[in-house]
């Protein structure tokens, strides 16, 4: 029973420490390797292809441009849309 405690610990802290570790990344400057380590579902193939169409076709300028990326879908799109930035700028919202 204590082993299985162990490892139920053990497997928590690691997801813990994966969501801990997410962080935004910006595809208009991220490398492919930023990009594989940031986004769900997508590995290093899916993110040369993001900088390769980026690099061929300039930046993006919405989340949804995405989607002209061979192999990325709506599906991984969703799973990540709150961790993509198209700037690194920080804009805050108009004061009334």
């Amino acid at each position: 029973m204590k082993k299985w405690v162990s490892i139920f610990l053990f497997l928590l802290s690691s997801l813990f420490l994966q969501i801990a570790n997410a962080a935004p990344v910006n595809v208009n400057s991220a490398d492919a390797g930023a990009i594989s380590q940031a986004l769900k579902g997508v590995g290093p193939a899916k993110a040369k292809a993001i900088v390769d169409y980026r690099q061929a076709n300039g930046a993006f300028k919405s989340v949804d441009d995405l989607l002209k990326v061979k192999g990325i879908g709506p599906a991984i799109l969703k799973k990540n849309r709150d961790d993509i930035l198209l700037s690194d700028a920080k804009t805050e919202a108009p004061k009334k």
